[in-house]
C-alpha cells in the first residue's frame, strides 16, 4: 500500500478542534468577554455537567492530574511512613506523589491480559502500615473494582481511582449495576491532559467523591485551604482549573460517549485485522467493565520491537510505548525491597508492549494502512 498524503498521528486533535470549532471558540470568546479567567462561571459549569454525567455528589476541579492525586491523598489524612499501593506498570505520577508525601508506595504486579492491578498481589502485599490502594484504569478500562472495594472493607483501608485513562468507562458489578469509572472508590481522580479522552488545551483535572466531608476538604485543599477568602483552616496547594479550559471542557462532555464509540469502532478494526497473526496479542477486555481506548496496546510475541518501530517509522506511522521501564526499576523509585525479576507480568509487558494511533477521528483508509503496515512487518 502506498503512503498516505495525510499525516498521521497518534492522537489528531486538530480535526477533533476542526468538528467542534464553533462551539470551542464560542466558550473562550465568552470567557474573554466577561473576563473572569479565575473560576470564573464556566468551572462550575463544567462542575456541574460532569456531575451529572457521572452520576457523583462531588466533582473537584483542579490544575491537573497529578495534583488531583496529591489533593486527594491530603484529604484523606495520610501520614508519613503510611504505606499506599498501586500498580508497577503505570505512569509516573501514580507513584510519584505517594513520594512527595512522605509516604511509602507500595508496588504490585498486573494481570498479564488486561493490564490492570493484580488483586491477589494486593492482597499479599498489606500491612498493618496499609491505609490505601490506588487502582489504575489501564489503557482505558476499569480495574477488578469489585474485589478491590471488598478488600478495601476487609481491611478498612481507602481507594483512590486513577481515572485518568478512563473517564467515561463503565465498570459493572456482579449484580448488574453499572458505574462510571472513579465513582465507585473513596475518591476518583483524573485528568484532562490535551490527549485525553476528556482532555483540554493544555493542563486540567478533578476529583470525584460522594463523601460531603471529602469533597469539602479537597474544595479547601485546593484553593490554600480556605474555607472563605483569606482564612485558611488546613495545610493547601494552589491548584484550579482554568477557566478557558472549563469551557472547552464543557463542549467536549458532550461528545465524551461518541468519542468512546468511535475509539472502539477503530479498535475493533485493529482486532479483526491482527487476531489471527500468532506474533501479536490484541487487546483483551475485561468483561466487568466497558473499554474507552485511551490507548490500543498490542503485546508483540518473540518480535523485536525496535525493528517494529523503525519500520513503522519508514511508514511514516508514529508508535509509543506506555511503558518501557518498571516503577520498581526507575532511579526515582529503587527500594531494596524490590528486585529485579520481582514483577514478571510487568517486566515482560514493558518489554513487548506497542501502542498504535488511536483516537476519534481514525477513518478506514488510515486504519487499513496501519494495519497492513504491521502485518507488512511479519510477511503477512
Amino acid at each position: 500500500m502506498e503512503t498516505l498524503t495525510k499525516k498521521i498521528q497518534m492522537v489528531d486533535l486538530k480535526t477533533q478542534y476542526l468538528n467542534i470549532k464553533e462551539e470551542v471558540d464560542k466558550g473562550i470568546q465568552e470567557v474573554i468577554n466577561n473576563t473572569a479567567f479565575i473560576n470564573g462561571p464556566a468551572v462550575k459549569e463544567f462542575q456541574s455537567d460532569l456531575e451529572n454525567y457521572l452520576q457523583v455528589k462531588h466533582v473537584i476541579p483542579c490544575a491537573n492530574g497529578t495534583d488531583a492525586l496529591q489533593i486527594a491523598m491530603m484529604a484523606l489524612g495520610l501520614k508519613q511512613g503510611d504505606e499506599v499501593i498501586t500498580a508497577d506498570f503505570t505512569y509516573v505520577a501514580t507513584a510519584e506523589v505517594i513520594g512527595l508525601l512522605g509516604l511509602t508506595p507500595v508496588l504490585v504486579d498486573v494481570y498479564p491480559d488486561t493490564f490492570t492491578i493484580d488483586v491477589e498481589a494486593i492482597e499479599k502485599a498489606i500491612t498493618p502500615k496499609t491505609k490505601a490502594i490506588v487502582p489504575v484504569h489501564l489503557y482505558g478500562q476499569c480495574a477488578e473494582m469489585e474485589n478491590i472495594m471488598a478488600l478495601a472493607k476487609k481491611y478498612n483501608l481507602f481507594v483512590i481511582e486513577d481515572v485518568a485513562q478512563a473517564i467515561g468507562a463503565d465498570y459493572i458489578f456482579a449484580d448488574g449495576t453499572r458505574k462510571k469509572a472513579g465513582t465507585i472508590g473513596t475518591i476518583g481522580c483524573t485528568s484532562f491532559f490535551p490527549s485525553k479522552n476528556l482532555g483540554c488545551y493544555g493542563d486540567g483535572g478533578a476529583m470525584y467523591t460522594n463523601d460531603d466531608d471529602l469533597a469539602k476538604k479537597m474544595r479547601m485543599i485546593a484553593h490554600h485551604g480556605q474555607s472563605v477568602q483569606y482564612v485558611h483552616d488546613v495545610l493547601g496547594v494552589n491548584s484550579r482549573l482554568d477557566t478557558i479550559q472549563a469551557a472547552i471542557l464543557k463542549v467536549k462532555l458532550k461528545h465524551l460517549d461518541a468519542y468512546a464509540a468511535a475509539r472502539n469502532k477503530a479498535a475493533a478494526y485493529y482486532d479483526n485485522r491482527f487476531s489471527g497473526n500468532t506474533k501479536i496479542i490484541i487487546p483483551k477486555r475485561n468483561q466487568q467493565s466497558t473499554h474507552v481506548f485511551h490507548q490500543y496496546t498490542l503485546q508483540l510475541v518473540d518480535v523485536d520491537r525496535t525493528k517494529l518501530r523503525e519500520f513503522l517509522q519508514t511508514k511514516n506511522i508514529p508508535s509509543m510505548i506506555y511503558y518501557p521501564i518498571p516503577l520498581h526499576m526507575q532511579n526515582a523509585y529503587k527500594s531494596e525491597r524490590y528486585k529485579q525479576g520481582d514483577f514478571p507480568v510487568t517486566e515482560k509487558l514493558c518489554a513487548s508492549v506497542i501502542s498504535l494511533p488511536m483516537h476519534t477521528e481514525m477513518d478506514e483508509e488510515t486504519l487499513e494502512y496501519i494495519a497492513s503496515s504491521v502485518l507488512e512487518f511479519f510477511g503477512n
